[in-house]
């Protein structure tokens, strides 16, 4: 995983907000804030002035932000090379999540003793995917996780050392299987926590309440879509959250985004 995925993997720290509203509302503003802006962005979610200059420093030294001074102006930019990142982001958080998948696909390997760096490495990247353990060294995914599958294995140079078996079909009942390949329970749980912390919460009534709820709202449910990469809802439990708390995550994009990006614009350039 690179120092810029790095970045992406836990919630509610400062660098993750910040990373969250560089995903979210940097791109519609053209890439580019004033310093004392991204400061105000981060001081809108609670962040002292301290600590979210601490947080540019990371992400710039993290490969997703660059100094870029305009007019005089102190100020960060997104660094080009951090874009093909966010929109892989964009694809999961955002993209249609199939409700009754049908297909797989699995990642067969055999690494030896003496690479298991790079057997651990193989292993945290496709937990990391969404993908669930079949055995040692089989795992498992939902089809449409296929193409970043092959592209992470072409990433960390592996594919002379795996086998990448595409559309696989499934016979029987998929109910324990599922139980077995993925953590359920964690799962679950972090649909539930989505539900209970956002499902009661008051409209906002001002933008900048607006843009601190979007972002909020948007850097708990970024992960969610990795842990429950759309597994079919027919093998699941009859109460499986996932559905609720897509809607839930639909309509609070819906109603907050646009506040959110416009608040971003005037506060931030």
């Amino acid at each position: 995983m690179t120092d810029r995925e790095d970045l992406e993997a836990r919630t509610g720290s400062s660098t993750a907000l910040l990373r969250t509203v560089v995903g979210s509302v940097l791109r519609p503003l053209g890439g580019w804030m004033t310093a004392s802006g991204a400061v105000d962005l981060l001081g809108a979610l609670d962040v002292p002035a301290s600590t979210a200059r601490s947080s540019l420093a990371r992400l710039c030294a993290g490969g997703v932000l660059v100094r870029e001074p305009r007019v005089g102006v102190a100020g960060y930019a997104l660094d080009p090379a951090a874009l093909p990142m966010l929109e892989r982001g964009d694809r999961r958080i955002f993209g249609r999540r199939p409700a009754d998948a049908d297909g797989w696909c699995l990642v067969s390997f055999s690494i030896p003793e003496r690479q298991r760096d790079r057997r651990h490495q193989l292993r945290r990247r496709l937990a990391a995917l969404g993908c669930g353990t079949v055995a040692d060294g089989l795992w498992i995914a939902p089809r449409q996780l296929e193409d970043e599958v092959d592209r992470m294995l072409a990433e960390l140079g592996l594919q002379s050392e795996t086998v990448l078996f595409t559309d696989a079909r499934t016979r029987g009942s998929l109910s324990g299987a599922l139980e077995r390949w993925y953590d359920l329970d964690r799962i679950r749980a972090a649909h539930d926590g989505f539900l209970r912390q956002f499902g009661d919460a008051a409209a906002p009534s001002d933008d900048r309440g607006a843009f601190a709820q979007w972002i909020r709202v948007l850097d708990e449910w970024r992960v969610i879509p990795y842990l429950d990469p759309g597994l079919p809802a027919a093998a699941l439990p009859a109460d499986w959250p996932a559905t609720a708390s897509s809607a839930l995550f639909a309509a609070l994009r819906s109603s907050l985004e646009p506040r959110a990006v416009a608040h971003a614009r005037r506060s931030a350039l």
